[in-house]
């Protein structure tokens, strides 16, 4: 039960705090004072759409908290429960919400950061939203459909295993009629892909073989660069200069004999006679290596060209298949596994329509399921909210709520489902989006409501309205019908009607007030004469007379009796 709704800075509210209790409150006030701006801030806080713009002129942010007092039992202590968010004294809850002018959206559930997807589910869960926009719903057929499904839980359970069998039916649906529509380039595409297997597989890749042949390739298109460079290496070490100086070979022997001589002086020569001896050693080995590297190095043209064709071919491949080597291969096995798919393709259409026919058979089923339980919903609903419409002046209507099959199957079943409606004997039923007056759509979509509301967990429901186009002895029995509800429930009207005020246990006053050039909506609770200065001021006007008093009294009264006598058949 929503306990108390807290407003800072939302449209034309400044700041404003509501306290509610059990049963029906009813909001009331001149048109354009703000009453519906309440209800726009309770949507918020539960999850709807928010946005800068209901940030109040002048200020920075707004701000909307709703303190509920949860049941336990409630459904939406498992919700809680997933998100490790825990009950404040065991079954306070507070939602709080703020917006901000550059779009940051604060949302916290008992202290707890949460997304705006959790939040709407927690709302669903909280208050059942009912405006004036859900009368105009049922001027729309395709609507229907929810508005049995929503009744009964168990339609519920049965639509989402149709739905599961119905989206794995499509997907192979969909598959199948893919791949019939393939097979008509199937041997096209085979041509190519052979084409294409045969072409990779016949140059016999290797990942390794491009670098050793780039690096062959360099060596033998350089080959007589190559040889004229050891040569002349292999000269200056062993045989010297142009200069006629001997080579460095016989220069390290002059070198190596000079310090032998000094080192018989002085030892500490020796270590660098080492240094000399070692380097003579190394270039000796170096000098026999550059001989030898000259002898094996040869010309092969031959060679050469048989390694720039190999070069030329994986060149080609690649600019085909792939940037590298490995591109190529991996191109060759997705090919060759193309090439299985397709060869298997008549195996493979088998397969699909086996499994398409096993699943249309349990979808069928499904299917059936639904339509038998719909129709026994429908047979209810039509009886409760006939019933419900001659407690609501209408008692001669009758309202039909048929299921019908249709030839197709889709995300919903098998049905589509029309409501016929007379509101007078001797009238043929008609389509309801066809022959309903506002008035009577007013009280139709009530009567769902009521009968509704008997089924459901939400355990507070929102009114917004919903007394549009009604007046007189009509009005009188709305207001019954909606304190009836409220009788399980917590119920927030918003009324234009006095019969409806009277039958509240709580009355909720929007006023708008205008100070320098500032508009600002107040909201207060009425006391019990101020309730009755209401309601009287609403059935005669501003100007407020002891017969509006009176009659607003005897209202009052009649509404106190009867909610009396509800209470003790309870």
């Amino acid at each position: 039960m929503l306990k108390t709704l807290s407003v800072s800075n939302f449209a034309l509210l400044e700041q404003a705090t509501v306290d509610l209790g059990s049963g029906l409150n009813v909001l009331t006030g001149e048109t354009g004072a703000g009453k519906s701006i309440l209800i726009d801030a309770l949507e918020t806080v539960l999850g709807s759409r928010a946005s800068a713009e209901s940030i109040r002129t002048g200020c920075d942010y707004f701000r909307v908290e709703a303190v509920f007092e949860i049941n336990a039992g409630h459904p939406i202590i498992n919700l809680l429960d997933d998100h490790g968010i825990t009950l404040e004294d065991g079954s306070v809850l507070i939602i709080s919400r703020r917006v901000t002018r550059q779009g940051k959206n604060n949302i916290l559930v008992n202290g707890c950061h949460v997304t705006l997807s959790v939040l709407r589910q927690l709302g669903d869960l909280l208050v059942d939203m009912h405006g004036q926009h859900e009368n105009q719903t049922l001027l729309k057929p395709e609507s229907y459909l929810a508005i049995l499904d929503d009744y009964e839980p168990e339609i519920q359970k049965k639509l989402e295993v149709y739905r599961s069998i119905y989206r794995d039916w499509n997907a192979v649906c969909s598959d199948l009629e893919k791949t019939k529509s393939d097979s008509r380039d199937r041997a096209q595409r085979v041509d190519m892909l052979e084409w294409q297997t045969k072409e990779i597989a016949s140059a016999a890749l290797d990942e390794a073989e491009e670098a050793t042949l780039e690096q062959e390739v360099r060596l033998l298109a350089n080959a007589e660069k190559i040889t004229t460079s050891i040569n002349r290496s292999y000269s200056l070490l062993s045989e010297g200069g142009a200069s006629g100086e001997g080579g460095i070979l016989n220069l390290l022997v002059e070198v190596q004999k000079g310090l032998e001589s000094a080192s018989r002086f002085d030892q500490s020569i020796e270590k660098y006679l080492a240094i000399i001896n070692e380097a003579r050693y190394q270039l000796e080995d170096t000098c026999s290596a550059l001989s030898n590297y000259c002898e094996r190095l040869e010309f092969d043209p031959a060679k050469l060209a048989f390694l720039q064709e190999r070069l030329d071919v994986i060149d080609k491949l690649k600019k085909k298949y792939g940037a590298t080597v490995g591109d190529i291969l991996s191109y060759y096995q997705q090919a060759q596994a193309e090439l299985s798919a397709i060869e298997n393709y008549e195996e493979s259409l088998a397969v699909l329509d086996r499994h398409r026919c096993e699943l249309e058979s349990s979808l069928a089923v499904a299917a059936t399921d639904l339509d038998t339980l719909r129709n026994k919903v429908a047979a209810e609903i039509s009886n409760q909210v006939t019933e419900e419409l001659s407690g609501l002046a209408l008692p001669k209507a009758r309202l039909t709520v048929n299921v019908n099959r249709l030839s197709r199957y889709n995300l919903n079943g098998i049905n589509e489902v029309s409501i016929m409606f007379s509101a007078n004997p001797g009238e043929d039923p008609k389509p309801l989006n066809k022959i309903a007056s506002g008035g009577e759509l007013s009280r139709i979509a009530l009567a769902i409501k009521a009968v509704a509301a008997s089924r459901e967990s939400v355990e507070t429901m929102v009114f917004d309205e919903v007394d549009a186009g009604i007046g007189g002895q009509t009005a009188a029995k709305v207001a019954e019908k909606i304190a009836a509800v409220s009788q399980g429930k917590q119920v927030l009207c918003i009324t234009h009607l006095p019969q409806i005020v009277a039958m509240a246990d709580h009355h909720i006053y929007v006023t708008k007030n205008v100070d320098s050039e500032r508009t600002t909506t107040i909201v207060s609770v009425l006391s019990d004469t101020a309730r009755l200065e209401e309601t009287a001021r609403m059935l005669s006007g501003d100007n407020i007379t002891p017969a509006a008093l009176d009659n607003a009294k005897e209202m009052f009264d009649l509404a106190k009796t009867k909610k009396e006598k509800w209470k003790k058949r309870t």
